[in-house]
């Protein structure tokens, strides 16, 4: 059978674009077609290790699992992942490549189209329907000329596409008429149809503009979707996707105890480069748990448990969060009792030095960390890409998840690792117990290890028999599921049953068209 492909593009960033194809390839896939995602250019730093070493888009993952397949280089063939405001490390097919200025990466466009379409045609040999998502904005009409993520992949592979609009940010009339006023007209013939995206209250209020689109631009309407609450259990696409997503979760859950037993508070520094940040979803999941997201200007608030998760770039968010002076918030915190974790870039931050002689992330220097942990960090140029379990050191809980860092770390307290991993002995944990840090993203994954790790933190009732342990089982409120990937796919189930719903699903299929194999051997 040939492969067909269809391609969702946005009026801009954020308005849900990769939400909605994880629910088309759910939805798709359990039609039994046999569907891929591709996702040619994503600009990301949370990302994913595929089976063979290779780092992805988180999105991009999560799609493949919408799919019910593995995690592929040749979804996300060009990864970038920013290291600044100028400036980003570029991955092509899952390997780093070099990190480039963002002025150069645009003349460098052009040079990634081959690899691009290598890994599309690879991907269409075992697919009956490839969605294909689009990047930012497709009426960013100043970078079409050497476009590779939006109109200019599509028209390279003779994509329909679809527009997704968001009506929740306002002015969705506008933006989606407004992108067929400002593309080319051969680009503008490329969109077949438009789906209007988180709806809020009655959807009947918006049947006259949807009809409004369609009579003033041709395109099909295909989907008037409402706002859907589960979908907030799925990975952020980026960091504003976060920040919205834990400052809301935060108001709603603003009581900090429950029958009398005190939710266990865990502060997040929000750092401008945090990265694989979905190691925090199992937390929000967790409902014992009272995730505090701390943006900049603010204080550090009392808590248990203060968690630094990754970054892209360990030393210049190190350096924003002692201009902060949440450093200083933090040794406070230990002198009263209180708990600090690192994962990945945040246990770099805990040790006494991070050294970057080869300029990875910038000019070569060797900084001052928080001094919390005795071991001291060495950047590289060798990332390191590996799937990879174990057990927390010292017993029996298992973990799971994965490593992506450039650094290799030693010190005094690595002789009291926090995780055995393949056998080996992994991360460090202070003298006195309460600091400790990890490479590993994912230890929150399987809730077992995550209760250990926050009964460690002082949550005594997340210990075997506590209120909260026992809650989250069913017992006294809502069953969490052992493995948090559980909780995904009931989540994309969810999504899948909503856009059956609510989207004309037929429709949608009837405009994927077959990919032209000869002119795919052509191009290449």
């Amino acid at each position: 059978m040939t492969a067909r492909v269809l391609m969702v593009q946005g009026t801009g960033s954020s308005v849900g674009k990769s939400t909605l194809v994880a629910g088309l390839a759910r939805a798709f896939t359990r039609r039994g077609l046999r569907v891929l995602p591709f996702k040619p250019q994503n600009m990301s730093n949370n990302a994913a290790v595929t089976p063979d070493g290779g780092e992805i888009g988180r999105a991009q993952a999560l799609q493949a699992r919408a799919c019910g397949v593995l995690p592929d280089v040749d979804m996300n063939p060009v990864l970038l992942k920013p290291q600044g405001e100028t400036g980003a490390q570029l991955i092509v097919q899952g390997r780093r490549q070099e990190t480039l200025a963002a002025r150069a990466y645009q003349k460098h466009k052009d040079k990634l189209l081959p690899a691009v379409l290598e890994s599309f045609y690879r991907l269409a040999e075992r697919a009956d329907l490839i969605v294909v998502e689009g990047a930012g904005s497709a009426s960013e009409v100043n970078l079409r000329a050497r476009d590779i993520a939006n109109m200019g992949f599509a028209q390279a592979v003779n994509a329909p596409v679809v527009l997704v609009g968001d009506i929740d940010r306002g002015g969705v009339i506008a933006s989606l008429v407004g992108t067929q006023v400002v593309l080319a007209p051969e680009d503008a013939a490329r969109i077949k149809g438009f789906i209007v995206n988180r709806m809020r209250g009655d959807i009947t209020l918006f049947h006259d503009g949807m009809a409004f689109v369609a009579q003033r631009t041709g395109w099909a309407p295909l989907g008037l979707v409402p706002d859907l609450p589960a979908v907030r259990t799925l990975p952020a696409e980026d960091a504003a996707d976060l920040m919205s997503t834990l400052v809301s979760e935060h108001s709603d859950r603003a009581e900090i105890s429950q029958n009398g037993v005190s939710r266990l508070r865990i502060a997040v520094p929000l750092l401008p480069l945090i990265a694989n940040f979905d190691d925090l979803d199992p937390l929000r999941a967790e409902p014992g748990v009272m995730l505090l997201p701390v943006k900049q200007g603010e204080r550090l608030p009392e808590c248990d448990l203060v968690l630094l998760p990754g970054s892209k770039a360990t030393i210049a968010d190190l350096a924003v969060l002692q201009a902060q002076g949440w450093d200083q918030d933090i040794l406070a915190h230990v002198t009263r009792g209180g708990h600090v974790m690192g994962v990945c870039g945040g246990y770099q931050m805990l040790g006494r030095t991070i050294a970057d002689p080869a300029g990875t992330e910038g000019e070569p220097e060797c900084v001052a960390a928080l001094g919390l942990l005795d071991v001291e960090t060495v950047l590289g140029e060798n990332k390191r890409l590996e799937e990879t379990s174990g057990f927390i050191e010292g017993t029996e809980t298992e973990v799971s998840g994965y490593e992506m860092h450039m650094g290799q770390t030693s010190g005094a307290d690595r002789q009291r690792p926090l995780l055995r991993l393949n056998g080996q002995p992994e991360g460090a944990v202070a003298a006195n117990g309460q600091i400790y840090g990890t490479y590993l993203h994912g230890v929150f994954a399987n809730r077992t290890a995550r209760l250990a790790l926050l009964a460690r933190a002082g949550g005594k009732n997340f210990a075997p028999g506590g209120w909260w342990y026992e809650s989250g089982r069913g017992a006294n409120g809502p069953n969490v599921p052992e493995k948090h990937g559980a909780a995904i796919d009931q989540a994309l189930d969810a999504l899948a049953d909503h856009m059956e719903t609510y989207v004309d699903l037929d429709a949608v299929l009837a405009l994927a068209q077959p990919i032209n194999a000869q002119e795919a051997a052509q191009t290449l």
